[in-house]
């Protein structure tokens, strides 16, 4: 954002960016989006675009490229071994984040599968300040465990602490002096994603590698959403308002032994990397690569793609093109919890969070309150959201239910892509949803997957209240 003064004497806030393309939206009639969740199985992931007003379902991949990205994708060398476009990458990588060894990899979820494969053991345990579902089921799938030890505040939706992604450092002691002989390595994502978006101080990080480094454990960040986290360290927190984004990225990363990244988030381009400063970490995670990824020069992208993220990572500590998403998101809860909507507070970086349980309170957990609100949003709006609650869990290994500290319903605000009329349809569609919530009886399974479940499994609306919900749509707002 580009922030000057106001003729008042306020801040004001422009985007430092204009819209040269733009793709054509369009609006399904409530009678075709109660088909299309239906065809859908009532689960957002198996929704077609076609069938989608706004895709509100993530940031991954979905975020607007720069110009600068695009003609970079044109003038890539390509290159199977030793590209040039590696190597501009690998110069971005020690720039930026002060990192010596890089290794791309396709996405976020490979550098975790490499990760697990490398350090995780049978029996290990991974320290975190919250997990994300990926991340947890490859430390699973590896004989590991995850041990969630975020701070207190984090888990209270009304709590304005501003960096709820914090870790519990002395439950992080606590870990680290009872189970060391077990401990593969502590991380820490900035932002928490499932925590609703919520960032991680440098006060925070800077403790937890203390203790790492007296406890002899290595520090492993998933900096997919790093933009976010130093933007609101510059704006929350004391000592930082007047350095770069640059400068507070770079001290930031110091403190991890392990960087690795979707690329598809903050840097707006399908892929990701690895990134260390230790020889022997390298050695042991680059010997996978050429099996599961692709040559270490490519690691499973294109070289356009390598290319456009060496440009998308410098960009995003370009103070002129942060923060334009973020302003959106906190105008849009700030108007939600003005009218007693249950939102996540304060306004975090990813997107909008609703509280699943406060919003349909009629509903018990074993009913899916947050898949049964992601769905009727869709119904009710043509918006689609992600579930981030029970759904988004595995049962447990007796085939119980595992029930989430929080259910949230995520409405995500991929980088540079949508306006305020956008966020001022999806206030309306929410608050009329909320005045009706009692019109949502809950979803049931029909196929369940045993691992990822939320992904391709398929459900049913109880007693068809999507039928009802639509009915009473029609009535008042007609077929749009």
């Amino acid at each position: 954002m580009i922030v000057v003064k106001s003729r008042s004497g306020e801040l004001l806030r422009v985007e430092g960016f204009r819209i040269r393309v733009f793709e054509k939206l369009s609006l399904p009639s409530i009678g075709e989006r109660l088909r299309a969740i239906r065809e859908a199985g009532w689960n957002t992931f198996l929704l077609k675009a076609d069938s989608v007003f706004l895709d509100m379902l993530t940031d991954s991949g979905v975020n607007a490229m720069s110009d600068r990205q695009l003609a970079a994708m044109i003038t890539a060398q390509d290159a199977y071994a030793g590209g040039r476009s590696f190597y501009e990458l690998a110069s971005v990588v020690e720039d930026l984040m002060g990192f010596k060894y890089v290794i791309p990899v396709h996405q976020g979820r490979a550098a975790e599968h490499l990760l697990a494969k490398t350090l995780v053991r049978e029996g290990s345990v991974v320290p975190m300040n919250y997990h994300f579902t990926t991340t947890k089921a490859h430390i699973e799938l590896a004989g590991g465990e995850i041990l969630e030890i975020p701070v207190r505040e984090a888990l209270d939706r009304r709590s304005m602490h501003p960096f709820k992604g914090d870790m519990d450092v002395a439950k992080l002691e606590e870990a680290l002096r009872k189970l060391k002989d077990r401990i593969a390595y502590v991380r820490i994502e900035a932002v928490a994603n499932l925590l609703g978006g919520q960032p991680v101080s440098m006060a925070n990080i800077k403790h937890v590698r203390e203790l790492c480094e007296k406890h002899g454990v290595p520090l492993v960040v998933d900096a997919s959403m790093i933009d976010w986290n130093i933007y609101f360290i510059k704006e929350r927190e004391p000592g930082y308002g007047s350095k770069s984004l640059k400068d507070i990225l770079r001290e930031f990363l110091s403190y991890a032994d392990i960087v690795y990244m979707s690329a598809r988030k903050a840097p707006s381009v399908r892929g990701g990397l690895i990134a260390t400063n230790s020889r022997e970490f390298y050695e042991k995670l680059v010997v996978h690569l050429p099996v599961y990824e692709g040559f270490l020069t490519y690691g499973g992208m294109s070289v356009k793609e390598l290319a456009a993220m060496a440009v998308g990572l410098a960009e995003m500590v370009d103070e002129s093109l942060i923060g334009s998403e973020l302003g959106l998101i906190s105008y849009v809860v700030e108007e939600l919890d003005r009218k007693g909507v249950p939102v996540v507070l304060p306004p975090g970086g990813l997107g909008v969070h609703l509280d699943a349980l406060e919003f349909l309170p009629h509903l018990p957990r074993t009913s899916y309150p947050a898949g049964s609100l992601a769905s009727a949003l869709y119904l009710v709006s043509g918006i689609r959201s992600m579930e981030r609650g029970a759904l988004s869990m595995d049962r447990d290994k007796y085939g119980r239910e595992i029930y989430p500290d929080i259910e949230l319903v995520r409405i995500a605000f991929p980088r540079k892509t949508y306006l305020r009329s956008h966020a001022d349809y999806l206030i309306d569609r929410i608050l009329w949803l909320y005045e009706h919530r009692d019109y949502v009886k809950g979803l049931h399974w029909l196929y369940e997957p045993p691992i990822l479940r939320f992904f391709l499994g398929r459900l049913e609306d109880v007693e068809n209240w999507g039928e009802r919900l639509a009915e009473a749509y029609r009535r008042e707002l007609g077929e749009y």
